[in-house]
Protein backbone atom coordinates (compact mmCIF):
# COMPACT_ATOMS: atom_id res chain seq x y z
CA UNK A 1 0.00 0.00 0.00
CA UNK A 2 1.93 3.50 -1.06
CA UNK A 3 0.55 7.05 -0.83
CA UNK A 4 -1.62 8.52 1.78
CA UNK A 5 -1.75 7.33 5.84
CA UNK A 6 -0.26 4.09 6.70
CA UNK A 7 -1.54 2.41 10.01
CA UNK A 8 -0.82 -0.96 10.96
CA UNK A 9 -2.35 -3.08 13.46
CA UNK A 10 -0.50 -5.80 15.35
CA UNK A 11 -2.10 -8.27 17.31
CA UNK A 12 -0.41 -11.15 18.93
CA UNK A 13 -2.44 -14.51 18.44
CA UNK A 14 -3.45 -15.99 22.05
CA UNK A 15 -0.71 -14.46 23.76
CA UNK A 16 -0.31 -16.30 27.13
CA UNK A 17 -1.64 -19.03 25.76
CA UNK A 18 0.93 -19.13 22.82
CA UNK A 19 3.36 -18.51 25.21
CA UNK A 20 2.93 -21.58 27.86
CA UNK A 21 2.09 -23.57 24.74
CA UNK A 22 6.14 -22.50 23.68
CA UNK A 23 7.51 -23.36 26.69
CA UNK A 24 5.69 -26.78 27.40
CA UNK A 25 5.16 -28.69 24.22
CA UNK A 26 2.52 -31.01 26.33
CA UNK A 27 0.20 -28.42 26.12
CA UNK A 28 -0.13 -27.63 22.05
CA UNK A 29 -3.01 -29.48 19.89
CA UNK A 30 -4.68 -29.57 23.52
CA UNK A 31 -7.59 -27.42 24.23
CA UNK A 32 -6.24 -25.09 27.20
CA UNK A 33 -6.71 -21.81 28.39
CA UNK A 34 -4.64 -19.13 30.65
CA UNK A 35 -6.92 -17.96 33.54
CA UNK A 36 -7.63 -18.39 37.54
CA UNK A 37 -8.80 -21.28 39.56
CA UNK A 38 -12.40 -22.45 39.00
CA UNK A 39 -13.16 -22.86 42.08
CA UNK A 40 -11.68 -19.66 43.67
CA UNK A 41 -13.96 -17.22 41.01
CA UNK A 42 -11.30 -17.51 38.45
CA UNK A 43 -11.82 -16.07 34.81
CA UNK A 44 -10.16 -16.67 31.61
CA UNK A 45 -7.76 -14.49 30.44
CA UNK A 46 -7.63 -15.88 27.06
CA UNK A 47 -7.40 -19.60 25.50
CA UNK A 48 -5.74 -21.08 22.28
CA UNK A 49 -8.19 -22.33 19.05
CA UNK A 50 -8.79 -25.81 20.08
CA UNK A 51 -10.52 -24.25 22.91
CA UNK A 52 -12.23 -21.55 21.37
CA UNK A 53 -13.56 -24.33 19.28
CA UNK A 54 -15.52 -25.45 22.56
CA UNK A 55 -16.79 -21.39 22.96
CA UNK A 56 -14.09 -20.75 25.96
CA UNK A 57 -13.59 -17.16 25.72
CA UNK A 58 -11.36 -14.52 27.64
CA UNK A 59 -13.43 -13.16 30.75
CA UNK A 60 -15.15 -16.75 30.58
CA UNK A 61 -15.68 -17.46 34.13
CA UNK A 62 -13.26 -20.60 34.57
CA UNK A 63 -15.90 -22.79 36.31
CA UNK A 64 -18.27 -21.88 33.11
CA UNK A 65 -15.18 -22.95 30.88
CA UNK A 66 -14.90 -26.57 32.30
CA UNK A 67 -18.54 -27.31 32.02
CA UNK A 68 -18.53 -26.34 27.54
CA UNK A 69 -15.23 -28.04 27.55
CA UNK A 70 -14.93 -30.75 30.47
CA UNK A 71 -10.97 -31.78 29.03
CA UNK A 72 -9.70 -27.89 29.26
CA UNK A 73 -6.33 -27.52 30.73
CA UNK A 74 -5.94 -24.26 32.90
CA UNK A 75 -2.81 -22.55 33.29
CA UNK A 76 -2.51 -20.21 35.97
CA UNK A 77 -1.14 -16.85 34.79
CA UNK A 78 2.77 -15.55 34.97
CA UNK A 79 2.01 -11.99 34.32
CA UNK A 80 6.34 -11.40 34.70
CA UNK A 81 6.76 -13.72 31.56
CA UNK A 82 3.73 -12.42 29.11
CA UNK A 83 5.20 -8.93 29.97
CA UNK A 84 8.72 -9.46 29.07
CA UNK A 85 7.82 -10.96 25.86
CA UNK A 86 5.75 -8.08 25.22
CA UNK A 87 9.07 -5.49 25.80
CA UNK A 88 10.17 -7.85 23.67
CA UNK A 89 8.09 -7.48 21.08
CA UNK A 90 7.67 -3.53 21.22
CA UNK A 91 11.39 -3.33 20.78
CA UNK A 92 10.62 -5.05 17.36
CA UNK A 93 7.90 -2.45 16.47
CA UNK A 94 10.54 0.43 17.20
CA UNK A 95 12.95 -0.69 14.73
CA UNK A 96 10.44 0.18 12.11
CA UNK A 97 8.39 2.65 13.50
CA UNK A 98 8.70 5.93 15.61
CA UNK A 99 4.79 6.26 16.47
CA UNK A 100 3.90 3.35 18.08
CA UNK A 101 0.49 2.86 20.51
CA UNK A 102 0.82 -0.05 22.50
CA UNK A 103 -3.40 -1.54 24.07
CA UNK A 104 -1.86 -4.19 25.97
CA UNK A 105 0.80 -6.83 25.75
CA UNK A 106 -0.39 -8.20 22.85
CA UNK A 107 -1.40 -5.44 20.29
CA UNK A 108 -0.55 -2.20 19.41
CA UNK A 109 -1.03 0.76 16.10
CA UNK A 110 2.06 1.60 14.24
CA UNK A 111 2.13 4.64 11.66
CA UNK A 112 4.74 3.92 9.22
CA UNK A 113 3.56 7.19 6.90
CA UNK A 114 6.72 8.09 5.64
CA UNK A 115 8.77 4.93 6.67
CA UNK A 116 12.21 4.40 5.03
CA UNK A 117 11.45 0.55 4.69
CA UNK A 118 10.61 -1.01 1.47
CA UNK A 119 10.18 2.53 0.11
CA UNK A 120 7.18 2.89 2.43
CA UNK A 121 5.78 -0.19 1.80
CA UNK A 122 3.32 -0.74 4.74
CA UNK A 123 2.69 -4.21 3.42
CA UNK A 124 6.06 -5.49 3.30
CA UNK A 125 6.62 -3.76 7.02
CA UNK A 126 3.85 -5.59 8.39
CA UNK A 127 5.09 -9.06 7.38
CA UNK A 128 9.01 -8.11 8.18
CA UNK A 129 7.66 -7.19 11.74
CA UNK A 130 5.53 -10.70 12.04
CA UNK A 131 8.55 -12.61 10.24
CA UNK A 132 10.96 -11.27 13.20
CA UNK A 133 8.38 -11.19 15.64
CA UNK A 134 8.09 -15.23 14.79
CA UNK A 135 12.19 -15.79 14.33
CA UNK A 136 12.81 -14.12 17.97
CA UNK A 137 9.99 -15.30 19.90
CA UNK A 138 8.08 -18.62 18.31
CA UNK A 139 5.07 -16.20 18.67
CA UNK A 140 2.81 -15.59 15.38
CA UNK A 141 1.08 -12.31 15.18
CA UNK A 142 -1.34 -11.39 12.62
CA UNK A 143 -1.46 -7.35 11.22
CA UNK A 144 -4.06 -5.50 9.45
CA UNK A 145 -3.18 -2.26 7.57
CA UNK A 146 -5.27 0.56 6.06
CA UNK A 147 -5.61 4.19 5.95
CA UNK A 148 -6.57 4.47 9.78
CA UNK A 149 -6.31 2.94 13.04
CA UNK A 150 -10.54 1.66 13.02
CA UNK A 151 -9.73 -0.38 9.62
CA UNK A 152 -6.37 -1.45 10.55
CA UNK A 153 -7.92 -3.20 13.61
CA UNK A 154 -10.46 -4.40 11.74
CA UNK A 155 -8.37 -6.13 9.24
CA UNK A 156 -6.09 -7.58 11.73
CA UNK A 157 -9.30 -9.70 12.60
CA UNK A 158 -9.44 -11.09 8.81
CA UNK A 159 -6.71 -13.67 8.05
CA UNK A 160 -6.02 -14.25 12.13
CA UNK A 161 -4.09 -16.37 12.87
CA UNK A 162 -0.95 -15.78 11.29
CA UNK A 163 -1.68 -13.99 8.44
CA UNK A 164 -2.46 -10.09 7.14
CA UNK A 165 -4.75 -7.93 5.19
CA UNK A 166 -4.66 -4.95 3.28
CA UNK A 167 -7.54 -2.55 3.18
CA UNK A 168 -6.13 0.21 0.50
CA UNK A 169 -7.44 3.50 0.27
CA UNK A 170 -9.58 3.20 -2.83
CA UNK A 171 -10.91 -0.26 -1.39
CA UNK A 172 -12.49 1.78 2.07
CA UNK A 173 -15.51 2.77 0.90
CA UNK A 174 -16.68 -1.36 -0.30
CA UNK A 175 -14.89 -2.61 2.57
CA UNK A 176 -16.63 -0.75 5.15
CA UNK A 177 -20.23 -0.96 3.25
CA UNK A 178 -20.70 -4.73 4.01
CA UNK A 179 -19.41 -4.47 7.62
CA UNK A 180 -22.06 -5.57 10.38
CA UNK A 181 -22.76 -2.63 12.88
CA UNK A 182 -21.01 -5.06 15.25
CA UNK A 183 -17.52 -4.23 13.83
CA UNK A 184 -17.96 -0.17 14.31
CA UNK A 185 -15.97 0.93 17.40
CA UNK A 186 -18.29 1.41 20.21
CA UNK A 187 -21.38 -0.77 19.56
CA UNK A 188 -21.41 -2.83 22.20
CA UNK A 189 -24.43 -5.59 22.29
CA UNK A 190 -27.24 -3.04 23.79
CA UNK A 191 -26.68 -0.19 20.92
CA UNK A 192 -26.20 -3.15 18.24
CA UNK A 193 -29.08 -4.68 19.10
CA UNK A 194 -31.17 -1.03 19.46
CA UNK A 195 -29.42 -0.53 15.52
CA UNK A 196 -31.02 -3.87 14.82
CA UNK A 197 -34.55 -3.08 15.63
CA UNK A 198 -34.18 -0.07 13.84
CA UNK A 199 -33.52 -2.00 10.91
CA UNK A 200 -29.51 -1.08 10.70
CA UNK A 201 -27.50 -4.46 10.08
CA UNK A 202 -24.52 -2.91 8.44
CA UNK A 203 -22.55 0.05 7.44
CA UNK A 204 -24.29 0.48 3.99
CA UNK A 205 -28.04 0.49 6.14
CA UNK A 206 -26.24 3.01 8.63
CA UNK A 207 -25.07 5.60 5.84
CA UNK A 208 -28.76 5.36 4.72
CA UNK A 209 -29.50 7.81 7.44
CA UNK A 210 -28.86 11.06 7.84
CA UNK A 211 -26.41 12.90 10.58
CA UNK A 212 -29.42 14.48 12.15
CA UNK A 213 -31.46 11.34 12.52
CA UNK A 214 -28.40 9.25 14.08
CA UNK A 215 -27.83 11.55 16.47
CA UNK A 216 -31.64 11.81 17.21
CA UNK A 217 -32.01 8.23 18.25
CA UNK A 218 -28.33 7.64 19.33
CA UNK A 219 -27.29 10.87 20.36
CA UNK A 220 -23.61 12.08 20.41
CA UNK A 221 -23.03 8.66 19.33
CA UNK A 222 -24.44 9.10 16.57
CA UNK A 223 -21.98 11.66 15.16
CA UNK A 224 -19.39 8.83 15.59
CA UNK A 225 -21.59 6.58 13.77
CA UNK A 226 -22.08 8.65 10.81
CA UNK A 227 -17.89 9.01 9.92
CA UNK A 228 -17.35 4.97 10.96
CA UNK A 229 -19.72 4.30 8.85
CA UNK A 230 -18.00 5.87 5.93
CA UNK A 231 -14.52 4.36 6.80
CA UNK A 232 -13.54 7.88 8.43
CA UNK A 233 -11.14 8.02 11.50
CA UNK A 234 -8.69 10.68 11.79
CA UNK A 235 -7.82 9.44 15.25
CA UNK A 236 -3.87 10.12 15.48
CA UNK A 237 -1.61 7.27 16.66
CA UNK A 238 -0.63 8.34 19.94
CA UNK A 239 2.84 6.87 21.46
CA UNK A 240 2.52 7.75 24.77
CA UNK A 241 -0.92 7.91 26.90
CA UNK A 242 -1.11 9.72 30.36
CA UNK A 243 -1.78 6.98 32.92
CA UNK A 244 -4.70 7.84 34.91
CA UNK A 245 -5.12 5.80 38.05
CA UNK A 246 -2.48 2.98 39.30
CA UNK A 247 -4.64 0.59 41.49
CA UNK A 248 -4.13 -3.44 42.93
CA UNK A 249 -7.51 -5.17 44.08
CA UNK A 250 -8.10 -9.02 44.76
CA UNK A 251 -11.89 -11.07 44.28
CA UNK A 252 -11.92 -13.26 46.94
CA UNK A 253 -12.47 -17.09 47.25
CA UNK A 254 -15.27 -16.41 49.84
CA UNK A 255 -17.12 -12.95 50.55
CA UNK A 256 -15.89 -10.90 52.91
CA UNK A 257 -18.74 -11.09 55.48
CA UNK A 258 -18.49 -7.46 57.32
CA UNK A 259 -16.29 -4.26 57.00
CA UNK A 260 -13.80 -5.10 59.91
CA UNK A 261 -12.76 -8.00 57.44
CA UNK A 262 -12.38 -5.80 54.73
CA UNK A 263 -10.32 -3.43 57.04
CA UNK A 264 -8.23 -6.35 57.81
CA UNK A 265 -6.96 -7.38 54.08
CA UNK A 266 -6.71 -3.67 53.35
CA UNK A 267 -2.94 -3.10 54.64
CA UNK A 268 -1.66 -6.21 52.49
CA UNK A 269 -3.49 -4.59 49.25
CA UNK A 270 -2.02 -1.13 50.41
CA UNK A 271 1.55 -2.47 50.73
CA UNK A 272 1.58 -3.88 46.69
CA UNK A 273 -0.15 -0.34 45.66
CA UNK A 274 2.71 1.31 47.39
CA UNK A 275 5.15 -1.01 45.54
CA UNK A 276 3.57 -0.47 41.88
CA UNK A 277 3.38 2.69 42.75
CA UNK A 278 7.21 3.54 43.24
CA UNK A 279 7.85 0.89 40.44
CA UNK A 280 5.77 3.22 38.07
CA UNK A 281 7.79 6.44 38.65
CA UNK A 282 4.41 8.36 38.59
CA UNK A 283 4.27 8.70 42.54
CA UNK A 284 4.86 12.46 42.81
CA UNK A 285 1.62 12.69 40.28
CA UNK A 286 -0.55 11.02 42.73
CA UNK A 287 -3.35 13.46 43.68
CA UNK A 288 -6.38 11.15 44.86
CA UNK A 289 -6.63 8.28 46.98
CA UNK A 290 -9.49 5.44 46.06
CA UNK A 291 -11.20 2.54 47.50
CA UNK A 292 -13.11 0.47 45.42
CA UNK A 293 -15.86 -2.42 46.94
CA UNK A 294 -18.20 -4.91 45.14
CA UNK A 295 -20.49 -6.47 47.21
CA UNK A 296 -21.81 -10.08 47.16
CA UNK A 297 -25.06 -8.97 44.71
CA UNK A 298 -22.55 -7.56 41.82
CA UNK A 299 -22.95 -3.94 43.25
CA UNK A 300 -20.14 -1.93 43.38
CA UNK A 301 -19.11 1.53 44.91
CA UNK A 302 -16.21 4.07 45.03
CA UNK A 303 -15.09 6.21 47.99
CA UNK A 304 -11.73 9.09 47.08
CA UNK A 305 -10.51 11.56 48.24
CA UNK A 306 -7.58 14.52 47.71
CA UNK A 307 -4.53 13.13 49.18
CA UNK A 308 -0.74 13.77 47.26
CA UNK A 309 0.73 11.09 49.39
CA UNK A 310 -1.32 7.52 49.97
CA UNK A 311 -1.89 6.53 53.55
CA UNK A 312 -3.35 3.25 55.09
CA UNK A 313 -5.23 5.29 57.96
CA UNK A 314 -6.90 7.23 54.88
CA UNK A 315 -7.65 4.58 52.88
CA UNK A 316 -9.26 2.51 55.60
CA UNK A 317 -11.60 5.58 56.30
CA UNK A 318 -12.97 5.48 52.74
CA UNK A 319 -13.11 1.55 52.72
CA UNK A 320 -15.44 2.69 56.01
CA UNK A 321 -17.84 5.37 54.21
CA UNK A 322 -17.71 3.29 51.35
CA UNK A 323 -18.84 0.02 53.04
CA UNK A 324 -22.02 2.02 54.81
CA UNK A 325 -22.95 2.60 51.56
CA UNK A 326 -24.66 -0.77 50.82
CA UNK A 327 -23.29 -3.05 54.24
CA UNK A 328 -23.27 -6.36 52.52
CA UNK A 329 -21.00 -9.24 52.53
CA UNK A 330 -17.85 -8.50 50.07
CA UNK A 331 -16.36 -10.21 47.66
CA UNK A 332 -13.44 -7.69 45.94
CA UNK A 333 -11.85 -4.98 47.53
CA UNK A 334 -9.49 -2.50 45.92
CA UNK A 335 -7.25 0.65 46.37
CA UNK A 336 -5.75 2.92 43.54
CA UNK A 337 -4.19 6.43 43.18
CA UNK A 338 -5.53 8.88 40.74
CA UNK A 339 -2.78 10.81 39.16
CA UNK A 340 -2.84 14.20 38.11
CA UNK A 341 -1.59 16.36 34.11
CA UNK A 342 2.01 16.80 34.57
CA UNK A 343 2.65 20.87 34.78
CA UNK A 344 4.45 20.72 31.23
CA UNK A 345 1.40 18.38 29.49
CA UNK A 346 -1.26 20.93 30.90
CA UNK A 347 0.41 24.39 29.94
CA UNK A 348 0.54 22.64 26.12
CA UNK A 349 -3.30 21.95 26.51
CA UNK A 350 -4.03 25.53 27.55
CA UNK A 351 -2.32 26.74 24.46
CA UNK A 352 -3.95 24.65 22.35
CA UNK A 353 -7.13 26.92 22.16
Amino acid sequence: MNGGRKVIHIDMDCFYAAIEMRDDPRLRGRPMAVGGRPDRRGVISTSNYEARAYGVRSAMASSQALRQCPDLIIVTPTMEKYAAESRRIRGIFAAYAERIEPLSFDEAFLDVTGSAHYQGSATLIAREIRERIFRETQLTASAGIAPNKFLAKIASDWRKPNGQFVVRPEEVDEFVRVLPVEKIFGVGKVTAAKMHELGLMSCGDVRAWSLAQLVEKFGSFGVQLYRLCRGIDERPVVSERMRKSLSVENTYDKDLPDVEACVAVLPELFGQLLERLQRSGDAELAHKLFVKLKFSDFSQTTMECLASQPELERATQLLREAHARIELPVRLVGVGVRFREPASEARQLSFQW
